[in-house]
């Protein structure tokens, strides 16, 4: 797995055939990384994987299926993109490659958002970050709750590719929910000296998103407390957490 680094902080995942000789992306937002690395390593384009519609996950589309032409573009069955040409809903296998992933649909970050995903790796754009969650910009809190917590019963060891580099922002709210939790202050000192070596912070794993990311933590009496003195008032529900932590994460700096 390959990430290429487009715009500030958006990651394109790669991953080539067993013979190393095609390639698979997802959300090509920018061509141009596309491009570089496969002409530089002598690739040639399989086709292209589409979390959602977001320019910055999508607007590569274009150039990219005029240079390789006749390959598949898959995303989302109700999807706005008129460049997709299959078109997939929950449930739905596809072999990328020697790659076979299965499809989910996790509404809420947008109405078209799907995540795919094996037994080892998920693909997940922008619903689930390392650390953190997307904004809730289509759906309701409670789709992107649901969304989540499908998510969350995958395999504790897969590995999650999301679509930004997010995760230092992230751990510093999760530290402000937290404020005792070990792990989460490990994890800081750990990413900062990633970053600083100029690599990818991802992927990262269910165990270590359900030891330090608040937005699957919701149950816990600790973050649930936090949320609580935060918005000054009891919650009801996991769903009420989650939507105060949110709104909570839109006005954190």
């Amino acid at each position: 797995m390959y990430a290429l680094c487009a715009f500030k902080d958006n990651y394109i995942w790669l991953f080539t055939d067993k013979a190393k000789k095609a390639a698979w992306i997802v959300d090509p937002g920018d061509a141009q990384p596309v491009i570089n690395y496969l002409t530089q390593n002598n690739l040639q384009l399989a086709g292209i994987l589409i979390t959602h519609h977001h320019w910055d996950h999508s607007d590569g589309i274009k150039e990219l299926i005029e240079r390789w032409k006749n390959i598949p573009v898959i995303g989302f069955e109700k999807s706005a993109i008129s460049s997709i040409t299959k078109r997939v809903k929950e449930g739905d296998e596809i072999l990328c490659g020697s790659l076979k992933l299965r499809v989910l649909h996790i509404p809420g970050h947008t109405l078209d958002h799907i995540a795919f995903y094996n037994d080892e790796v998920l693909f997940c754009g922008d619903t689930l970050f390392s650390a953190g969650c997307g904004r809730v910009f289509e759906g309701t809190y409670e789709e992107m709750y649901r969304s989540l917590m499908k998510l969350a019963r995958l395999p504790h060891s897969i590995k999650i590719y999301c679509g930004h580099e997010y995760t230092l922002q992230n751990l510093y709210f999760a530290a402000q929910v937290e404020p005792e939790n070990e792990f989460i202050r490990a994890q800081i000192e750990k990413v900062k000296i990633v970053l600083k070596n100029g690599q990818p912070t991802l992927p990262s794993t269910l165990t270590d998103e359900k030891n330090m990311n608040p937005f699957l933590r919701c149950e816990v009496s600790e973050v649930r407390q936090a949320a609580e003195k935060h918005v000054g008032h009891v919650l009801s529900s996991e769903e009420e957490v989650f939507r105060a932590l949110r709104e909570w994460k839109n006005n954190f700096n």
